[in-house]
C-alpha cells in the first residue's frame, strides 16, 4: 500500500506533513461480532461536502436534523438522511473566531431542553489575546436553521499561553451539566505544568451547571470535586492531569465517560474519567514515566484503560462514542475510536476498567479528525481533508 501524506493537525501541526504508514500487525483482536456482517465506512451524505470538519452532533428534538461544525467558525444544518443535497448556515461566527492550525470553532452541544429553549453551547478560539471561549447561543426557535450571533451570552474564558492543545470538546451529562475537555496549554511537555495545577483551566475536564448564575453566566455543581476547597483550586474542575482530551464522550447506555487524550511522542491513550481524578500528565505519559522518564511517582494518577504507540503510523487519536445501534449487532456496547494519522479505526470493549476486547475494524485513507452518533446509536466520523462525514455500515 502507498504512503499518504496527511496534515498532522491536532498534535505535531509544526512538523508538517507526515507520512501515515500502512498498518501491520499488531497486538489488536479481530472483531468477532458474531455474525456475518463485513463492517465499512460509507458516506452518509453523498451530496453534501464540508470544510475542516471538527465536530457532528444531532440535536436532542424531533427534527431528526444533523450539525457539523466547521473549524473556521461555521455550524453547518442539514436533515440526517442520505438523500440530503443542501444545508444552511445554521451558526456563523467567522469574524468572531481566530482559525488556524488547532485553533478555531472545535465544539459543540446541545442543551438537554433545547426543544424547548433553543440553548446550545459552542468552544472557540478567539485571538487578542488568545482565549478559549465557551459561549450560549439561542435559536429564535428551536426549529430554526439559522440562528443571529448576537444572542451570544459568555459563559467562561480562560487564556491559551500557546496556539496548540485547546482540546475543545463539549458533552452534556445525564446529569445536566456541561462538561468541557481542555487542553494543557500547548507547546511540547506542558512547559508550564497546567495539567497538574488545579489554579489552571488547562488540561482539565471542566464541569459547569449552565442553569444557575451563581458565578455570573453560570454555577459551580454542588458535588464537583473542588467545590468551597480553600487552597484556591478551580471549581469548575472536574478531572485533570490530562494533555489533549481530543473528544469525550457519555455512552448512553452506561453513563461510562470516556476521553481521548493524544501523546506527546510516544503514547496515544483512552481514560475513563471519574470525579476528582488524575490522568497523570505530565508525570506519565499513558502508562509510562514522561517526567522524570523513569521511576515516577505515581501515587494517585489513574492509568489510562488503555495506551497504544506510534510503530503502525498511529500518532494522534480521536475519541468517540459507544456503539448503540442496530445496525451493526458485534459493536453494540463496544467503543469505537480512530487515529487522526493512520485512519485506522477500532472498536474496544471494557468491563469495569478492564479491557476485554480491542478490534481493528478498518484502515480508512483518510484523516479522522471527528465522531458523531444518532439519536438511534448510529456512529459516523469526518474525513477532515474531503470533508465528507462517513457512517459505519455492513457490506
Amino acid at each position: 500500500m502507498k504512503k499518504i501524506h496527511i496534515p498532522f493537525l491536532f498534535s505535531v501541526i509544526l512538523m508538517g506533513l507526515i507520512s501515515a504508514c500502512s498498518s501491520s500487525d499488531d497486538d489488536t483482536d479481530d472483531l468477532d461480532n458474531g455474525t456475518e456482517q463485513t463492517i465499512s465506512a460509507v458516506e452518509a451524505f453523498p451530496s453534501l461536502t464540508f470544510t475542516s470538519p471538527v465536530d457532528i452532533k444531532q440535536s436532542p428534538d424531533a427534527s431528526n436534523r444533523f450539525f457539523v461544525v466547521e473549524q473556521q467558525g461555521l455550524i453547518k444544518v442539514f436533515e440526517n438522511a442520505a438523500g440530503t443535497s443542501a444545508s444552511s448556515n445554521f451558526l456563523d461566527i467567522r469574524s468572531k473566531v481566530t482559525s488556524s492550525g488547532e485553533t478555531g470553532l472545535l465544539g459543540l452541544a446541545f442543551h438537554p431542553d433545547f426543544a424547548t429553549n433553543g440553548f446550545f453551547y459552542v468552544n472557540y478560539t478567539r485571538a487578542n489575546p488568545l482565549q478559549t471561549v465557551i459561549a450560549r447561543y439561542k435559536a429564535t426557535t428551536p426549529s430554526a436553521n439559522t440562528v443571529d450571533i448576537s444572542s451570544e451570552t459568555i459563559l467562561l474564558t480562560y487564556n491559551q499561553p500557546f496556539s496548540n492543545h485547546n482540546g475543545g470538546s463539549l458533552e452534556f451529562g445525564k446529569d445536566g451539566h456541561l462538561y468541557i475537555a481542555s487542553g494543557d496549554g500547548g507547546s511540547s511537555g506542558d512547559p508550564q505544568n497546567n495539567a497538574q495545577n488545579k489554579k489552571s483551566y488547562l488540561g482539565k475536564i471542566l464541569r459547569i451547571d449552565v442553569n444557575s448564575t451563581s458565578k455570573g453566566n453560570y454555577g459551580i455543581p454542588a458535588d464537583n470535586p473542588f467545590t468551597g476547597n480553600t487552597d484556591g483550586s478551580l471549581e469548575e474542575i472536574y478531572a485533570y492531569g490530562l494533555r489533549n482530551p481530543w473528544k469525550i464522550s457519555f455512552d448512553t447506555g452506561s453513563d461510562r465517560f470516556f476521553a481521548a487524550d493524544v501523546g506527546q511522542n510516544v503514547k496515544e491513550e483512552i481514560n475513563l474519567i471519574t470525579k476528582g481524578g488524575n490522568y497523570g500528565w505530565k508525570i506519565k505519559e499513558g502508562k509510562d514515566c514522561y517526567n522524570p522518564s523513569s521511576n515516577c511517582d505515581a501515587t494517585g494518577l489513574i492509568e489510562p484503560v488503555i495506551d497504544y504507540g506510534r510503530s503502525d503510523g498511529d500518532v494522534s487519536i480521536t475519541g468517540g462514542y459507544v456503539y448503540r445501534g442496530e445496525t451493526i449487532k458485534g459493536l453494540v456496547g463496544k467503543y469505537i475510536y480512530g487515529d487522526f494519522v493512520s485512519g485506522r479505526i477500532w472498536a474496544l470493549e471494557v468491563d469495569g476498567n478492564q479491557v476485554k476486547s480491542n478490534a481493528l475494524l478498518m484502515k480508512f485513507g483518510g484523516a479522522i479528525s471527528t465522531f458523531g452518533q444518532d439519536s438511534k446509536g448510529e456512529v459516523y466520523f469526518a474525513n477532515y481533508r474531503a470533508g465528507k462525514i462517513m457512517k459505519l455500515a455492513v457490506e
